[in-house]
């Protein structure tokens, strides 16, 4: 429930969403949970306002919650509702944007009726989603066609508007697992990047692709291992999407006759590490090199 998750070591918590993504909404879970705790004494909020001032919730699923939870009269302004309107109505304000949200959220909230809010989001929601499609959609047997100012005007296709996406931003990670005495240097991400608070290994990013054999030779890297190291294994590339980013590398295991001095990092054993939460990239990895160790055994 909310108190055992409130009161959980956020190492514990990270490691059970391990493989999920977006951790993000893993870091806003546990806060949420523990403003829930400590101000609400475990029992979830039931108003709007303090529902929306939890940790990762905004003003869709506060509302969302709001209606389809309590029946309070807030609309929900998903994708679906979005493009409903935005036809209806042939409004060309921007959907990707926060002012364009903001003006179909208003007049969502300005069609609601005092009475079954709840039904109508519902309905509007699913109109949105096997009537009024993104692509295809059904204006032959649509019942609101004789209104529709978009199907009339015949701009169905046109709306809603959208901003294309950006192109994913492509990053070079190489990790080096560092390993003297049996113990590989591990540590924690920090900061405002991707997968904060998780694990990982020594972590080289270049502008654009490398080879294992130019990243070992770099300067960067021979300042921190120096030249006596033997390779022990060098992985496949790995790839990996997220929303706004592609990541790709490699991983290259190394053995060090001496231990260089790493900030912030932990030297730990093989069942130390398995006890750590990763992000994908480097579980993928994982998975693939101690399942082929455990193979050569």
């Amino acid at each position: 429930g909310i108190l055992q998750l409130a009161k959980a070591p956020d190492a514990e918590v990270f490691k059970k969403w391990e493989g999920l993504g977006y951790y993000s909404r893993c870091r806003n879970m546990l806060a949420a949970a523990r403003l829930i705790a400590e101000t609400y004494k475990g029992v979830f909020p039931k108003t709007y306002h303090e529902i929306l001032a939890l940790k990762g919730i905004g003003p869709y699923t506060a509302a969302a919650i709001s209606s389809f939870a309590y029946n309070l009269p807030y609309a929900v302004t998903d994708g679906n509702v979005m493009r409903v309107l935005s036809r209806f109505f042939a409004i060309h304000a921007d959907v990707s944007t926060g002012a364009g949200k903001k003006k179909l959220a208003g007049l969502a909230q300005s069609l609601l009726p005092p009475k079954k809010s709840a039904l109508f989001n519902q309905a509007i929601m699913d109109f949105g989603a096997t009537v009024c499609k993104p692509m295809a959609p059904a204006c032959g047997i649509c019942p609101l066609a004789s209104d529709c100012l978009a199907f009339r005007r015949q701009e169905v296709s046109k709306l809603p508007v959208k901003t294309p996406k950006p192109p994913r931003k492509k990053r070079f990670f190489y990790y080096l697992l560092i390993e003297h005495k049996g113990k590989i240097a591990v540590k924690q991400r920090e900061g405002n990047d991707i997968w904060r608070h998780l694990h990982e290994f020594f972590l080289f990013e270049t502008p654009k692709a490398q080879t294992a054999g130019s990243c070992l030779k770099s300067a960067p890297m021979s300042s921190v291992i120096g030249k006596d190291f033997t390779v022990v294994f060098a992985s496949k590339p790995y790839r990996q999407l997220l929303t706004h980013q592609e990541i790709s590398g490699f991983f290259l295991h190394i053995r060090v006759k001496k231990r260089p001095e790493l900030q912030g990092f932990e030297w730990l054993s093989p069942e130390q590490i398995s006890k750590k939460a990763f992000p994908r990239f480097i579980n993928f990895f994982l998975d693939d090199y101690f399942r082929k160790k455990a193979d050569q055994a």
